[in-house]
This record gives C-alpha cells, structure tokens and sequence, in this order.
C-alpha cells in the first residue's frame, strides 16, 4: 500500500465532493495549486501544519480523512470495471 498515493486519493476524492478546484482549496491552505496537484496524485506527502489547514479547509475529522474506505468514486469503480473487462476482452 501506498500511503501518499491512498492519502492523496482521499484528499482529491473529499476536494471533489466539497465542489473545490485545486486552485481554490490551494489557496485556502496557503500552498501553491501544483504542490496540492503533488499531494492528490501521491508523489509527494502532505507537512502536518498542511494537514491541519487540510482538515479544517475541507470539515473533515483526522479520523475521516485516514479511514480506510473505497478511495475511488462509484462511478469511477465502474469505470476502472468496465476497463478491466475490455483489457481482458481484447487479450
């Protein structure tokens, strides 16, 4: 498992859902949109004074953010599916 690539995953997901650009919520934590484009794809780990500003930016509990839940959308799943299935289709 990969721990920045899961977080960042949740972090874009709960981003999303709140109906947030990255530029927005970049500027609502104080850190520049590439750095948050870092994070949500897991190529770089988030500081804790980030998190902080993270959980607050985005109301959700510390607890919330690490629980261990699908990181994927519905319907980002099916599609992830319907891909699968078209791979092994066609080999």
């Amino acid at each position: 498992m990969n721990i920045k690539k899961t977080l960042g995953e949740k972090i874009k997901r709960v981003r999303r859902q709140r109906g947030l650009t990255q530029e927005q919520l970049a500027e609502m934590i104080d850190i520049a949109p590439k750095n948050l484009s870092k994070i949500e794809v897991g190529s770089c780990f988030v500081t804790a004074e980030t998190l902080e500003k993270l959980l607050v930016a985005l109301d959700v509990t510390t607890e919330e953010l690490f629980a261990n839940d699908h990181i994927k959308e519905p319907k980002e799943l099916l599609s992830d599916i319907y891909t699968q299935l078209e791979s092994i289709k066609n080999n």
